[in-house]
């Protein structure tokens, strides 16, 4: 089978930020009202109080200090709380289409690569902006690719899953090049009422440029060692939104048709989870916990990763074997993991060893082994 590389990636970020001492301003305004509007009914213990949030209460939670966006001043009004993006024509390219190609120019001018060099597309993300036609084969279309796309959604693993599928493709001789790329809006999906979740998400997208080994010319090359896939059913991460919510009008607009989680069962069952997985893929890999130089993990909690790591090692990283991202952009989904290893790849040495890990809602878990060229 043939050999691949990561060639390159590419990384679109979006104009806004959202700084948490914004996001509480707005929340805690938002908390005001409901507790003053609702009153009578709190002090009847009809319903229950809504709680402050806090820049303290936040980067304990999470470690994140701000979040990337494609629009803010929709998430931080406090009569709306969801971001302002206007629908588009169908004959207009949609906005996932192009944060895509936008990451996915930058990873092909990286690679010294055009698209004609290319011949799939793989979309991976948490939410598609529409159920069909596939966002992938917009994209394709958009940059020029004579070839074939499609969409896939494995939650946060996205990225991780993609990689796996492209790795096939162009092992089995379906495709000489692919490019995973993951546009992550999770502003739309997050409840930015919701006082334990309204700071997790932000905005980004990511691409990949997966290609044989022995065609690759890119300075910037990481073979690809080994991948591991893993899904666990759980509903502790989950979304009900979709295509059959219309069939029961008594659940539109509900919670349930946004993120929702419960946080510590998340953190105890998937950072052992995910400690197994790496640890477990890299001596499949033929190689030791101490051959590996970096660890590109998943950025939705500071302190899960600082847990998986401390597992893994036996004792704290330090933050050039870990690196982190989420301080800034916060839990981008799928594209996380791929956002901290685009930024943090380039002091690696010939011969040296990284882990990209994804873990999320599925559970599922993707491990992949790189060295680099």
């Amino acid at each position: 089978m043939e050999q691949v590389v990561i060639s390159a990636t590419g990384l679109y970020t979006p104009p806004y930020s959202i700084s948490n001492q914004e996001l509480i301003v707005c929340f805690n305004q938002y908390v005001q009202r409901f507790n003053r509007d609702n009153a009578d009914k709190i002090a009847a213990g009809e319903i229950v109080a809504l709680e402050e949030s806090s820049v303290e209460f936040i980067e304990k939670a999470s470690g994140i200090k701000s979040r990337y966006v494609v629009e803010k001043t929709g998430v931080l009004d406090p009569e709306r709380m969801v971001p302002h993006i206007p629908e588009r024509a169908d004959d207009q390219p949609s906005i996932m289409c192009d944060m895509a190609v936008s990451a996915a120019r930058e990873a092909l001018q990286r690679a010294g690569r055009t698209a004609a060099d290319v011949d799939a597309v793989i979309v991976a993300c948490s939410n598609m902006q529409r159920a069909y036609p596939a966002i992938a084969v917009e994209v394709q279309t958009a940059l020029g690719i004579d070839g074939y796309g499609f969409d896939m959604n494995v939650a946060c693993s996205s990225a991780t899953f993609g990689i796996q599928a492209a790795v096939s493709a162009i092992q089995s001789g379906q495709a000489r090049a692919v490019l995973v790329i993951n546009p992550e809006i999770t502003s739309g999906h997050l409840n930015w009422r919701d006082r334990d979740s309204h700071f997790i998400f932000g905005d980004a997208c990511t691409a990949i440029l997966l290609e044989r080994a022995d065609k690759a010319t890119s300075p910037h090359q990481f073979g690809i060692v080994d991948v591991k896939l893993k899904t666990q059913f759980s509903n502790n991460i989950r979304n009900n939104f979709g295509f059959l919510n219309r069939g029961d009008e008594s659940g539109i607009g509900k919670p349930d048709k946004l993120f929702r989680q419960q946080g510590r069962k998340v953190f105890k069952e998937v950072c052992p989870m995910a400690a197994a997985m790496i640890t477990e893929t890299v001596q499949r890999s033929g190689l030791t916990i101490a051959d590996i130089q970096r660890y590109w993990l998943h950025q939705a909690n500071l302190n899960m990763n600082l847990l998986i790591i401390r597992q893994i090692l036996g004792r704290d990283a330090s933050a050039t074997e870990s690196p982190t991202i989420l301080d800034t952009y916060a839990n981008t989904s799928s594209a996380g993991s791929i956002i901290a290893f685009h930024q943090h790849q380039d002091d690696l040495k010939p011969g040296n060893h990284g882990v990209i890990c994804s873990f999320g809602a599925g559970y599922s878990i993707g491990c992949v082994v790189v060295k680099k060229i």
